[in-house]
């Protein structure tokens, strides 16, 4: 399911990137007066420019784990209320989108800066992490809800 993106302002983008029954994720920084310190995240950040959910998403997927990936390989795409508050997000819109990644393109993950702990976890076990941002949880859970044609998660 993608949802058509009309051009609206928003205020960020998040990627669930699958492989296998798994999803790529990292941990947050564990520093004060950043949102959801020391959790389980997803690649994704804030919209700079004009760029699209799509590209905001692509971007910071290659910025924090060095992948770059075709705009294509997304399947899923749905706006939802922005999740931050502190960050000026508060009454925006954010995007929660999935694509497919391969195990040779995990395999090449660099890590950049802001945060640790790249890995793969289950999607069951990210689903039921006490320590991963629920609002990312809930929004995969509807991502899984979407037939794939038969594809492979």
């Amino acid at each position: 399911m993608i949802t058509p993106w009309d051009g609206a302002d928003f205020a960020g983008a998040k990627l669930a990137a699958l492989v296998d029954g798994h999803i790529l994720t990292y941990r947050r920084d564990n520093k004060p007066g950043i949102p959801w310190p020391g959790l389980i995240d997803l690649p994704g950040g804030g919209r700079e420019g004009d760029e699209s959910p799509a590209l905001c998403a692509l971007r910071e997927l290659h910025e924090e784990f060095g992948l770059h990936l075709p705009e294509q390989r997304i399947w899923w795409a749905r706006p939802f209320p922005a999740m931050d508050a502190r960050s000026g997000s508060l009454g925006r819109t954010g995007w929660f989108l999935a694509a497919t990644i391969t195990r040779s393109e995990v395999n090449a993950i660099r890590f950049d800066t802001e945060g640790h702990s790249p890995q793969l976890l289950g999607l069951d076990a990210f689903l039921a992490a006490s320590d991963a941002i629920a609002p990312l949880q809930q929004r995969l859970r509807l991502v899984l809800e979407t037939p794939r044609n038969g594809a492979v998660l």
